[in-house]
Order: structure tokens, then C-alpha cells, then sequence
């Protein structure tokens, strides 16, 4: 397994790969930076545009090519061609703020949040009219979102447990249940983040602090351990023509000498066959 860089660049907070099929491009954000981006692998065209807030995550929105739909410091918006920006659903008062994101095979939009001075996070579906129905409270650091090829398992990290954890997911109704520990990652180098399936059940788990990603079996055994040359791996996803080239993210320290990379995509080639991303229907 070979990994290359994909996108040499000096992100401060790069997150949440996501490749949005019908524009055959990679979204990405830099958090801290208040950017949502657009890369091009087969021309190298990297674009970006700023919010005045933090953007946690970005997703495409299915049959409106170039909208996205975005997890916010501040709630959930939609992102039009033209950059106007609509408000779903606005959560500052709560005093969480908007991290990961995912969105089911029916394309539900998933978020999960930070816990706040006083406010515990929480992990919930956000509909296109706003609506918010929570399946979990009490988290503090909502990370990765993703499910099994048929559906019926979720996979969510809340980074500070250092867990994988999975529920049983019903996706005729998008109710999402019954939380156990997937994997268990206290003994690891690094904290879990981000994260992604692939076609045979694999769980694929970015370690921030632990430069790599990792793969679990359906039944949470570690089979394989991909080394990145970030320390500050924060998340991977599928993307390419045919899903099968593994895109990874990473942050970077302020100022950092130590890891010339650090804040750059990089991309393993060919490593499996991702579960194709499903673009938001709301």
C-alpha cells in the first residue's frame, strides 16, 4: 500500500473526505479556517469557499449538483451555487457545537456534536425542514459517522471514550438503537476520529495523534494498519471513479517544522472497495 500525497497544501484543520459523485471531486474543510473545498484529482484543482464560521463537515445534496449541505459551528445550513446560505437548524443557544457528519443510504443527514461548558452532545438526524430527532445524548466529542454495506449496522466514534461503537440501524425508518462498543481503542497510539466502510464490512478509523488508519473486521478484529506521515490523521473516505482509492486528511500544528505534510490529503491507491457515499436528500 502506497500512500501519496493528494493535495500538498497547509491546512490548518483538514476533515470529513467526502466524494461527491456526480461532480467526480473531493469536499473537504479546514475547520479552523471556516473553509468548505472542492478538489479535482484528475486535474489537481483545488477551490474553496468561506463561511463565517466554523464548517465541520460538507456534503453533497442529491439532484442539486455544486449544493452542499453543512455541519456548522453554529447548526446545520445549505450552501447554494451562488454562495447564499440557508439556515436549517441553528443550535448557538444550546451552547453544543456541530462536529462529523454522515448521511445514510436513503440520504439522511446525520451530526454529531461537541458537549459545551454545559450542554452534553449529542448524535442525531437533522431533516431538510430542520427537524431534529437525537438517538444519543451525553457524548463529548462526536466524531465518525458511517454504516455497513447493507445498511444495518452505524458506526460512531465519540473520540474521548477512545471507542468505535455501533448501533443497530432500521434504514426503512432511520431509527438508530441499541449503542455497544465496537472497538476498543485505549490502548492505541492516537484517539479515534473520522472513519468509513468499505464493501465487505470493513471499518476503516482515522487515530489523531497516531498517524494512521486503521481497518477492523465486521467483528472488530485490526487487520491492517496503514502509517500516514501526519501525525494528526483526522478522517478517510472512498472516492475516485470507482471508489476504491482511500483519501485521508490531516491537521496541522502551529507552527510545525517537524512534519513538513502535516495539513495535506494524501490518498492510498486501490487499497478496497469503499461504500458509495450517499448525497443529502433533504
Amino acid at each position: 500500500m502506497t500512500v501519496e500525497v493528494a493535495l500538498r497544501t497547509v491546512a490548518s484543520f483538514a476533515e470529513c473526505p467526502t466524494w461527491d459523485a456526480a461532480g467526480g471531486s473531493l469536499l473537504w474543510v479546514d475547520i479552523n479556517r471556516c473553509e468548505a473545498h472542492r478538489f479535482s484529482p484528475s486535474d489537481g484543482r483545488d477551490t474553496a469557499v468561506r463561511f463565517d464560521q466554523p464548517v465541520a463537515a460538507a456534503k453533497p445534496r442529491a439532484g442539486r449538483p455544486g449544493e452542499l449541505v453543512l455541519t456548522l459551528r453554529d447548526g446545520v445550513a445549505v450552501a447554494g451555487r451562488d454562495g447564499e446560505v440557508r439556515t436549517l437548524t441553528d443550535w448557538s443557544a444550546e451552547g453544543v457545537r456541530g462536529n462529523d457528519s454522515g448521511v445514510d443510504g436513503l440520504g439522511r443527514l446525520w451530526v454529531g456534536t461537541i458537549a459545551g461548558d454545559t450542554a452534553p452532545g449529542w448524535l442525531g438526524r437533522v431533516a431538510g425542514d430542520g427537524t431534529t430527532h437525537r438517538a444519543v445524548t451525553g457524548t463529548r466529542m462526536s466524531n465518525g459517522i458511517a454504516w455497513s454495506p447493507d445498511g444495518r449496522r452505524m458506526y460512531f466514534v465519540d473520540t474521548l471514550t477512545r471507542r468505535v461503537d455501533v448501533l443497530d440501524y432500521d434504514m426503512a425508518s432511520g431509527e438508530a438503537a441499541g449503542r455497544r462498543p465496537f472497538v476498543d481503542l485505549a490502548d492505541a497510539d492516537g484517539v479515534p476520529d473520522g472513519l468509513c466502510t468499505d464493501t465487505d464490512g470493513g471499518v476503516w478509523v482515522a487515530l489523531f495523534r497516531g498517524g494512521a488508519v486503521r481497518r477492523y473486521t465486521p467483528r472488530g478484529r485490526l487487520d491492517r494498519e496503514i502509517r500516514v506521515p501526519a501525525s494528526l490523521t483526522t478522517a478517510c473516505g472512498f472516492g475516485g471513479a470507482d471508489l476504491t482509492d482511500l483519501y485521508v486528511t490531516t491537521a496541522r500544528r502551529e507552527p510545525d517544522h517537524a512534519e513538513p505534510l502535516a495539513g495535506s490529503v494524501f490518498v492510498v491507491p486501490g487499497v478496497a472497495q469503499g461504500v458509495a457515499p450517499a448525497a443529502f436528500a433533504g
